[in-house]
């Protein structure tokens, strides 16, 4: 009785012991399976990530746009338009404004505001109004005569009405809204366009 207890235990442990190997073996081969599935899956693919900056979308179109911009007549009396032809960007208004800093490509042609002056912000709302932030260059070295400070006005804001999405303009210099540049133009309300100072 005891003799066949022993036989039946050995054939126990010998059992256990193929299925284990068994059962391990199946594991690896289970393993197996989900690392092929992995490295070959799209599903498992690690996503590709594409940076783009307002210069890749400018230099991703060949597409231009014509804009105009207004400068001083040769006296300084009058704005005179001049038209160029710029890259078509999302934010066209900006590009414009930067290209009325540059100045005027007309050798018959003034400019109207000082060429240190930087566009620090401009934001167009949906009512229409655009609020533009240039730095206070503007003030400090524009001509300090009534005539100047009317044409770096309606330059600015004759060269962004010309959009359809802009009816009304607010200057803003170094961030803060301010009453007049020189003290000749007054800016507390949103200016419109000034078709009378257009030579």
């Amino acid at each position: 009785m005891k003799r066949a207890a022993l036989i039946f235990i050995a054939l126990l442990v010998v059992c256990i012991a193929f299925s284990g190997c068994g059962l391990l073996d199946k594991i690896k081969q289970d393993f197996n399976s989900a690392e092929n599935l992995a490295e070959n899956d799209p599903i498992f693919e690690e996503p590709t990530v594409i940076f783009e900056t307002p210069e890749d979308i400018t230099t991703m179109t060949n597409e231009t746009k014509i804009v105009t911009l207004y400068f001083a007549d040769p006296v300084g009396n009058k704005l005179v338009a001049e038209e160029r032809e710029i890259p078509k960007v999302t934010g066209i208004a900006r590009a414009t404004i930067e290209e009325l800093i540059k100045g005027p490509r007309g050798a018959d042609l003034e400019p109207t505001l000082p060429a240190n002056t930087r566009l620090l912000d401009i934001n167009v709302r949906e009512d229409g109004l655009a609020i533009v932030d240039f730095s206070g260059d503007l003030i400090r070295e524009l001509p300090t005569t009534a005539t100047a400070e009317q044409l770096a006005v309606y330059s600015i804001v004759n060269t962004l009405t010309q959009f359809p999405t802009i009816q009304e303009v607010e200057m803003r210099v170094d961030g803060r809204k301010v009453d007049t540049l020189l003290g000749y133009v007054e800016l507390q309300e949103n200016l419109v366009r000034n078709t009378s100072i257009i030579k």
